[in-house]
């Protein structure tokens, strides 16, 4: 299987930059281009073999520049476009200083041409290059504007000064440091816009931090353990390392000898310190509170948890919520709409109201320039990368920008019982033999042997509790787990054994679990588990903001019932076999968007079903795959609430921002189109319009979310 390569793009500050370089990677033969604007990341899978140096060029042509793997260029405190803004700045604060300054050799034409020429070099290669290709590959952007507004600028003061030259005239045409400052506040603002994205992706980063780590690797020399520190990114699974007190976890692993209280906070939000001893699996990235233990690498790499962690994080944050069309289709016809007012603007003026020809151009000029599809580009990526960047820093990994969009417009929230609102934690309160010809630890034997080949969270309970009292197993074979009833296997004898609900055994019963032997019943089951101590707390959240609970059990209906009349929740409905939670789902869906949280192997079609499906970190693997938000801290049920907040105040942040971007267009262009904005004045406008969008979001890292 082909495996994707990765490149790291400087220059983009906005989704139509992203836009533009995907396009133009596809034209070359790049397969499954993804870019994010945001990290710089540029990631694809080169099935043609194209050579990096034909990559490189390509996105060069485009216009944005590739990081170079070299070690000095990399630490570089300047970028690129960091050393363009300061160049300009040298040239133009002389040039823009002779509308103050009494000198008289600053007003002379040829001084100005000579300050502005650099500047307009710049310009015209830094705007123009990423005009050309963005207009080729049919997305034009912002730099269209800026290079027609300023090459216009710079044009007609040329044109005047070789025409007028040596006449008082020649004064009438001396535009070159409206030319020279557009470009200099244009690239400032995109300096700006630069600087404030990195401030959206801070989750990212600090995740990222948490790899760069040193090991205490034991190794064997003389026949004696010695340890060697490395780099985490050496190790091999199978390793042996040494961990001590106040030492960061490299990679994954599990403990061999000795035992230690762990801060999990960075990978589920819970602060509490978790106690692990010998045989318990550890996180690489958390950090040992006390204690100190041996470990055995388990997994290294992109295969590690925290690996995964921020893949999923950099994947959602490149998806799309819905809301965001409307960007897009505005931004699609931006450019052609503002260059046709420009042309309209210059008429109007020019030939239908008869004002001279240099008022006209700066009118139409300071329609182009002030003028900023970015601020749409950048008003949903931006808040969306900082909303599941918060969400990520508490132990919450959502999948993406529509999960975001969906979540926040949920009307019905679903449960389900065992394992989410209670705690999972089973004891078998009674055992009733039906055949006298079973003893009770035959029984219970059977119990454990069966429930150890299942994933769902009673069978997990059970075992552990079986285990504990010293109860035996037995082997079995042809095991076969079936989802929302029971399990089901063969010893070696050939005798059939199935352990499951009332509804799949005994529709009669009233216990818990009933356990076959051939068919034919041999004891049942009472068990119990104990409700959350948060989860009234949580249900309550939910209902204050109007949205209507339920709880789908398979459960028995007294006990259910029971648990629905405790915590308050809307409504419920007992002994759901999983076909009937779908159904269920489904007609609330037709009400309005529905969440569902589960856990377990029967709940991952309704989790897929559902508008937003809401998995614990304890799930089973197919449940954590089929959901779309996973709470990595499985004790706590207020990450749930939590998780709907953060996703209502992202929301909230989108369409504050496309409400910004739409009205500092709607009444800025009108502003310039009659005259009232100097060109600069509205460069400096348009260079500002991006950093308030982008500074709404990153308000929302430390926002409180009611």
């Amino acid at each position: 299987m082909q495996e994707f390569e990765e490149i790291e793009v400087e220059g983009m500050t906005c989704a139509n930059c992203a836009m533009g370089v995907r396009k133009g990677l596809e034209k070359i033969g790049l397969n499954e281009v993804d870019v994010n604007f945001s990290t710089g990341e540029v990631r694809f899978k080169n099935t043609t073999k194209l050579s990096p140096e034909k990559i490189n060029k390509t996105v060069e042509e485009i216009g944005y520049h590739v990081k170079s793997t070299n070690a000095e260029e990399k630490n570089s405190t300047l970028s690129k476009i960091e050393k363009k803004f300061y160049f300009s700045l040298i040239f133009t604060i002389p040039l823009f200083a002779h509308m103050f300054l009494p000198f008289a050799w600053l007003h002379n034409a040829w001084v100005q041409i000579g300050l502005s020429l650099p500047v307009v070099f710049i310009g015209f290669f830094h705007f123009g290059k990423s005009a050309y290709h963005s207009l080729k590959n049919g997305v034009p952007n912002m730099d269209v504007l800026i290079f027609i507004g300023s090459m216009s600028a710079f044009g007609y003061s040329l044109f005047g000064t070789l025409q007028y030259m040596g006449t008082p005239e020649v004064a009438n045409y001396l535009f070159y440091e409206t030319a020279a400052t557009i470009i200099t506040l244009v690239l400032l603002g995109n300096v700006l816009e630069h600087r404030s994205v990195k401030q959206t992706t801070t989750a990212i980063s600090e995740l990222s931090e948490l790899q760069k780590n040193t090991a205490k690797r034991i190794i064997l020399v003389n026949g004696e353990e010695q340890i060697e520190e490395i780099d985490a990114s050496e190790l091999s699974i199978s390793d042996q390392l040494q961990v001590n007190e106040g030492d960061r976890i490299p990679v994954d692993g599990r403990i061999q000898k000795g035992n230690a209280k762990i801060d999990e906070s960075m990978i589920s939000g819970e602060s509490d310190a978790v106690k692990k001893d010998a045989g318990d699996k550890v996180v690489g990235g958390t950090i040992i509170q006390s204690g100190n233990f041996q470990m055995i690498v388990t997994a290294v790499g992109k295969d590690t948890i925290l690996s995964k962690i921020i893949d999923l994080v950099k994947k959602a944050q490149a998806d799309q919520p819905e809301i965001q069309r409307l960007g897009d289709k505005v931004s699609a016809i931006f450019v052609p709409v503002v260059v046709g007012i420009a042309l309209l603007t210059f008429s109007i003026w020019y030939f239908a109201l008869e004002t001279s020809l240099q008022a006209s151009m700066m009118n139409a000029v300071a329609v182009l320039v002030i003028s900023c599809p970015c601020a749409m580009g950048l008003a949903t990526p931006t808040a969306v990368m900082v909303g599941l960047g918060r969400a990520a820093k508490n132990g919450i990994l959502i999948k993406g920008g529509a999960t975001v969009e969906q979540f926040a417009k949920i009307r019905h929230i679903v449960f389900d019982k065992t394992g989410t609102l209670t705690t999972g934690d089973f004891s078998i309160k009674s055992i009733e033999i039906i055949d006298p010809k079973v003893k009770e630890s035959e029984a219970l034997s059977i119990v454990y042997s069966l429930e150890k080949y299942s994933t769902h969270p009673i069978a997990k309970s059970l075992v552990k509790t079986l285990k504990e009292k010293g109860v035996k197993s037995m082997p079995l074979m042809n095991q076969e787990e079936v989802k929302g009833k029971g399990i089901q296997a063969k010893d070696l004898e050939g005798n059939f054994y199935q352990l499951g609900a009332a509804k799949w055994l005994n529709p009669n019963g009233e216990a818990s679990l009933y356990l076959s032997k051939n068919e034919q019943l041999i004891a049942a089951l009472v068990i119990e588990d104990e409700v959350r101590s948060d989860s009234k707390s949580m249900l309550e959240s939910f209902r204050k903001v109007g949205i209507t609970t339920h709880l789908l059990s398979g459960d028995k209906e007294e006990k259910t019932s029971k648990l629905a009349r405790e915590l308050g929740i809307d409504s419920y409905k007992a002994e759901q076999m999983p076909e009937e939670k779908l159904i269920e789902i489904e007609r609330l869906q037709n009400e309005g968007y529905a969440a569902m949280v589960g856990d377990g192997i029967n709940d991952a079609p309704a989790l897929s079903k559902a508008t937003v499906g809401v998995s614990l970190s304890n799930s089973t693997q197919i449940a954590i795959q089929s959901a779309q938000v996973i709470l990595l801290n499985a004790k706590s049920l207020k990450s749930i609430y939590e998780s709907f907040l953060i996703s209502k105040h992202t929301f909230l942040t989108i369409k504050q921002n496309l409400f910004w971007a739409f009205f500092y267009n709607v009444l800025a262009i009108p502003l310039a189109a009659m005259g009232y904005l100097d060109p600069m004045i509205a460069a400096l406008s348009m260079a500002f319009s991006d950093v308030i969008v982008i500074g709404n979001s990153i308000r929302l890292k430390r926002k409180k979310i009611e």
